[in-house]
């Protein structure tokens, strides 16, 4: 029997960006590319699995930190199965956006603070334009937009989600 190194229980522990890395060559300059990829798969960039794309490349911890901080579309944080973003430009904000937030924030028991439920399944985010203004309020549920958005809508909306999972 082997007994297994520091290495080799990092790389079973990052099998898949591993696999990622290898996908593009452990090339420093698909740095976005190769982030989009892990985000993917984990939904959003784990500080640990950062340092790792770090090492595995051979740059600098902060390049990488500060690539996944510029880009808006990067997480650092995890996020539920499903994203609800929630448009409160202008537009949206006239026809009552904040009732569908305030509406989303009390049905998950969430809050500014608190943007994805216990169980993984929601995130909610606040953003300021989708640029569907001719449909507000309107609100994108992993990449779908539903416009001319109500509570009654909405509500009827998760609990369809709901009942999926």
């Amino acid at each position: 029997m082997t007994k297994n190194t520091a290495a080799d229980e990092k790389i079973v522990q990052f099998k898949k960006v591993t696999e990622i890395l290898e996908e593009y060559n452990r090339d420093s300059n698909r740095l976005v590319t190769i982030l989009q990829k892990i985000q993917t798969h984990y939904r959003y960039l784990p500080d640990p699995v950062l340092s790792y794309v770090a090492t595995e490349l051979g740059i600098p911890r902060a390049r990488v930190f500060g690539v996944a901080t510029f880009y808006s579309h990067f997480s650092l944080e995890a996020k539920g199965k499903h994203v609800i973003k929630v448009c409160d430009g202008t537009a949206c904000h006239v026809e009552k956006s904040m009732e569908l937030i305030d509406l989303l924030y009390e049905r998950l028991n969430l809050s500014d603070e608190k943007t994805t439920t216990d169980d993984m399944l929601f995130t909610v985010e606040k953003v300021s334009c989708l640029g569907t203004c001719g449909l507000a309020p309107v609100l994108l549920i992993d990449e779908q937009v539903y416009g001319n958005m109500d509570a009654e809508k909405l509500d009827s909306l998760l609990n369809e989600f709901i009942e999926e999972e």
